[in-house]
């Protein structure tokens, strides 16, 4: 945190976090209480297949090198590298989003929660703000007329959200609930490297199993593909027949998305574990954040064939042909992230 000269000069969102009490410290990473005037977050795109996000935390323990959500701490005058060390718990969610729920329309729009944080990191275990979140959409949908229900998802890789699963089960009863859990890689070694503190790719899978036992509606997110790490034809197809065999109704794929702040962390990790990709890297991002769209299509093609494979769909919400559109995401996180508090 800035001390009170630095805080003094900052603004915003940016001055909220460097005043945010410190409530834990465990292991690198340092926790803080935020306030927050919101937690219902409006996103106006229609390339991102959803009306509304919800993230309950800003920064996430897990560490994936790739993240494109570490620019969010920029907005806090923090450096990207800080996202997995300093995460920020939003205050009093619960009330704060009953009040939002009350004064916008949200019934017929979707409700993405965990765009740009995982809901289910370990901090979760700690605060439980996900909880709370998912007890107070579950109070606002019961007072909805004619049975009408919400429609909402949950994306994360952690097999955490197991906890909640009586609280799942309820929210589906009454609303229309997807789970998106993000599986790269089936290769635990290569897991570690590139998500270092994640859950494994296998406790994933069960995840999605247990999902989709108990009912829930379940998606896998082979989210992101990294050109010449992940994408092996071999690889991707044992992904999607693992992903078919423990129940997932839909499936999807979209190629790394990387901003300047997640080149920052990713680019010496490829160049410490793949320094032969790094040239390749540096020329497909050097000018923007998306890889090329020749690429972008390839995969498409390559995922549309073995969802048609192993039977498998592209999830309702997600873009076209199931294709998030991660840069206007990362617009519209901009917006968000600058105006939430």
């Amino acid at each position: 945190m800035a001390d009170m000269s630095e805080a003094g000069a900052l603004t915003g969102i940016a001055r909220l976090a460097a005043g945010a009490p410190r409530t834990l410290e465990r292991g690198d990473a340092e926790y803080f209480r935020l306030p927050v005037r919101s937690v219902l977050n409006r996103v106006s795109s229609r390339r991102v297949g959803f009306e509304w996000s919800i993230n309950p935390y800003r920064g996430c323990t897990f560490g994936c090198r790739y993240c494109y959500a570490r620019y969010t701490h920029e907005f806090m005058e923090l450096a990207p590298e800080a996202f997995e060390r300093q995460i920020y718990v939003k205050a009093d969610a619960g009330r704060v989003l009953w009040r939002d729920l009350l004064r916008h329309q949200v019934a017929g729009s979707h409700i993405a929660i965990g765009a740009a944080t995982d809901p289910y990191q370990p901090a979760e275990k700690q605060f439980g703000v996900t909880r709370t979140i998912l007890e107070t959409l579950l109070r606002y949908s019961r007072l909805l007329p004619g049975g009408g229900g919400l429609s909402l998802s949950i994306t994360t890789k952690s097999n955490l959200v197991l906890q909640d699963l009586a609280l799942l089960r309820a929210l589906a009863s009454r609303n229309d609930l997807h789970v998106n859990v993000s599986i790269t890689t089936l290769h635990r070694r290569l897991a570690r490297a590139l998500e270092p503190r994640a859950p494994r790719p296998d406790l994933r899978l069960e995840t999605v199993r247990r999902l989709a036992g108990a009912g829930i509606d379940v998606n896998v997110f082979v989210a992101p593909v990294l050109p010449g790490i992940t994408d092996g034809p071999r690889d991707l197809e044992a992904l999607v027949a693992a992903a078919a065999r423990a129940g997932a109704q839909g499936l999807m794929a979209h190629a790394v998305f990387l901003k300047p702040s997640a080149q920052r962390v990713f680019f010496p990790f490829l160049a410490q574990r793949f320094p032969h990709l790094l040239r390749r890297y540096r020329r497909w991002y050097g000018r923007g954040a998306y890889a090329p769209e020749d690429y972008r299509r390839a995969l498409s093609a390559t995922m549309g064939r073995l969802r048609a494979r192993y039977g498998i769909k592209a999830p309702p919400r997600d873009g076209a042909a199931g294709q998030p559109d991660h840069g206007a995401l990362a617009e519209q996180m901009e917006l968000v992230f600058n105006t939430e508090e």
